[in-house]
């Protein structure tokens, strides 16, 4: 049977991509140490989604394994050798605030861990799909040198602008801007994906991904955006607005519409391959936009504060074009928008913590 090794298994993007590939037919091993509860705390474990996929999936094998273990690491390529059809890398600390404590971690955990991930596929299954689930902050903090327009619920790119109708596109300079010490991880990893791509010859597939969401999101406060929205909202918890006045405005993807890209790529891999990937114009809102789509779908309002603290490397306005993913791979399609996503993290954040709507 053919094998998937899936980093980060039972993350969002992970778990979605476990069971995607084990409806495919493949037998599906899951690398996670749940080390986003150490990021975060008690909300960001992934214990009960790994309880799930071990569960509901009979040809899922978990592997409680840090990545940063060069020679566990390999080990486990070994056995599964050439057998192995793809790699989806999704294991990451996704924070910016949280790579500004322990920057060695964060770079251990985002960059040197890729190398170690792309070498073992180089040499143990050299003839895989090697996917990567890079992000916007790979760009710094040079979408706020866009010029932007206050709206009444959201800062707008101005109207003339050659990114105003589709988004940004895969041009935007990464270099001359602040990164976060997670963006410079992330860039470090980007960039060598796509040389084992380019000077390897690895099938790597790069994706740069806006706010990705969806209903399996463990969300905390320094990260997972809208899921923690929803669980604040529900639960009433206070929640802190982080500068722009709310107004910032993030295009968000649902993992499946993610994990379907995924699977495109797959299908025709083109090495060392670089694709902004995110909600684009078809799903995005601001911070008080999504407040209010919440209240609709729930009936409770958001207790918060607004800061005028903006987080360090925060984007002020950020949609991503995913117009070269669509002509490169037409067959695939959005299947959520902004509303739908909302209304399913509502439901399963309603049965999770048990809030009655």
């Amino acid at each position: 049977m053919a094998i998937a090794i899936v980093t980060g298994s039972s993350g969002l993007i992970g778990s979605e991509t476990v069971k995607f590939l084990a409806n495919q037919g493949f037998e599906v091993v899951g690398i996670d140490n749940n080390m986003r509860a150490y990021f975060f705390g008690q909300d960001g474990s992934t214990d009960w989604n790994a309880e799930q996929l071990q569960k509901q999936l009979r040809n899922y094998n978990h592997v409680k394994l840090d990545i940063r273990d060069k020679d566990k690491l390999f080990e486990l390529f070994q056995k599964y050798g050439t057998a192995t059809k793809i790699v989806v890398h999704c294991a990451a600390q996704p924070s910016h605030d949280w790579a500004a404590r322990e920057p060695i971690t964060d770079f251990s955990v985002n960059a040197l861990a890729t190398l170690y991930m792309l070498e073992a596929t180089k040499t143990y299954c050299p003839d895989a799909t090697f996917i990567f689930t890079s992000t916007n902050k790979v760009y710094g903090d040079l979408p706020n040198s866009l010029p932007l327009l206050e709206r009444n619920t959201r800062w707008e790119i101005e109207p003339s602008h050659r990114w105003a109708k589709n988004g940004i596109d895969e041009t935007m300079s990464i270099d001359q801007s602040k990164h976060s010490v997670f963006g410079a991880s992330k860039v470090a990893a980007d960039v060598m994906c796509q040389e084992y791509g380019r000077y390897f010859g690895l099938k790597t597939g790069i994706f740069r991904g806006g706010c990705l969401t969806g209903p399996a999101h463990s969300g905390a406060e320094l990260h997972g955006f809208l899921a923690y929205l929803v669980k604040c909202q529900l639960t009433g918890r206070p929640y802190t607005i982080f500068g722009y006045k709310g107004k910032q405005v993030r295009d968000n993807i649902h993992s499946s519409d993610l994990v379907s890209a995924f699977w495109q790529f797959h299908q025709s891999p083109r090495p060392g391959e670089v694709y902004n990937m995110g909600g684009s114009r078809h799903s995005n809102c601001s911070v008080i936009e999504a407040e209010l789509m919440i209240a609709e779908r729930s009936g409770r309002k958001l207790e918060f504060t607004l800061s005028d603290q903006a987080r360090q490397g925060d984007h002020i306005w950020w949609i991503s074009d995913v117009a070269k993913f669509q002509t490169h791979y037409p067959r695939w399609k959005y299947q959520y928008d902004i509303k739908t996503i909302i209304s399913e993290i509502v439901e399963a954040t309603a049965e999770r913590e048990k809030v009655r709507l």
